[in-house]
């Protein structure tokens, strides 16, 4: 490929935040916004970019900031907002008028079906999916199962909050929006939550493991579909930036997204949760429901197994383009997806996202 003919973008959206990585053929130039605001979509995106760098050492980089329209709403919680296309559409329109080549999202912040002409070209080596507490400094040493009678969580996740109500019946429950840097200054500066929970991923990221009081097992909270994986959008029809993409993909975390991504595309509602696990060509998934004060929950676990006597072709499974994973593999992972979401409808999953849904649109 060369890439003085070729140019190719990268955005890495986190939360409220979006940074265009654009080659540039006379030179590097980085330029973001200093706020803080922007420090882990820039932090996901360099390490994307240097990935790229290490690939295609000719490929010369440019770094720009970009918001969106759900970026500006702070005023709301992320259950009320409602399309996740409020933080990716400007993006597409982007990559659409061929300004940008590719856009670096947090695969959980992506729709299970993205817009015609648009595929993710690779799915990055997950960092650890699980949530994570962070605690008030005043409340350092303590658990969620030890915190005070009517201690009040901060969390955006109706996800989290119906589980955590369901296995920390003692705690209360309260909504909380910005980035990671205005989420933990709301905890620290002010007396108005006893911890905060986010995903553990963008914390060590940002090289703030010590702030992490507690990690939540999947006995305690499942998690997001996607949760702590990174993924690179792009045109479905451009051939070159896709082939370049493709040595990208991880293996085991395309698998696992596949079939979660399939589940939830299949659930078409939330909250629902999930943890995904592949041992020795063996896949498991187990999924949940939950009501809103968590006391109503359907949940089952599944599996499969893969073989290695298939070839990769060029299909797309839920949005994903992974040129460099089998295709069989897909297959059966995207499957695993949609049977356990049957089933869980089959059981009645639908009568409970349905009131969740109903109850959420009367908050």
């Amino acid at each position: 490929m060369n890439k003085c003919e070729k140019c190719c973008i990268l955005i890495c959206s986190v939360s409220n935040t979006f940074v265009f990585i654009r080659p540039f053929c006379m030179g590097m130039v980085l330029v973001y916004s200093p706020i803080s605001v922007f420090q882990l979509a820039r932090i996901q995106t360099d390490s994307v970019a240097g990935k790229l760098k290490e690939l295609y050492p000719d490929v010369h980089l440019e770094i720009v900031a970009m918001s969106t329209v759900g970026d500006k709403i702070l005023d709301k919680a992320l259950s009320k907002i409602g399309e996740k296309s409020l933080f990716t559409k400007e993006l597409e329109n982007a990559l659409e008028r061929n300004e940008v080549d590719l856009v670096v999202h947090s695969l959980k912040d992506l729709p299970t079906s993205l817009p015609p002409g648009f595929t993710i070209g690779a799915v990055l080596k997950r960092e650890t999916p699980y949530d994570a507490v962070i605690l008030h400094p005043k409340k350092a040493g303590l658990t969620l199962d030890t915190l005070p009678e009517g201690s009040v969580i901060g969390t955006s996740s109706l996800r989290r909050a119906a589980q955590l109500k369901r296995r920390f019946p003692h705690l209360e429950f309260k909504d909380i929006r910005g980035n990671l840097n205005t989420r933990l200054k709301k905890l620290d500066d002010h007396d108005d939550y006893s911890a905060i929970i986010l995903a553990a991923a963008g914390l060590r990221r940002l090289g703030w493991e010590s702030r992490i009081s507690q990690i939540l097992t999947p006995d305690d909270c499942m998690y997001a579909v996607g949760q702590g994986a990174l993924a690179v959008e792009a045109r479905a029809g451009d051939e070159d930036i896709l082939k370049m993409l493709s040595v990208l993909n991880d293996t085991d975390t395309v698998l696992r997204c596949v079939a979660e991504r399939a589940f939830l595309r299949h659930l078409a509602s939330l909250p629902a949760s999930l943890s995904c696990a592949l041992l020795f060509s063996q896949l498991y998934l187990t999924g949940a429901v939950y009501s809103l004060d968590g006391l109503d929950s359907l949940k089952e676990t599944m599996q499969t197994s893969f073989t290695t006597e298939n070839q990769v072709e060029e299909r797309v499974h839920v949005g994903i383009t992974a040129r460099t994973v089998l295709t069989s593999a897909q297959d059966a992972a995207e499957k695993l997806g949609t049977d356990l979401a049957a089933l869980l409808l089959h059981k009645g999953a639908k009568k409970i996202l349905s009131v969740a849904r109903q109850l959420n649109n009367a908050r």
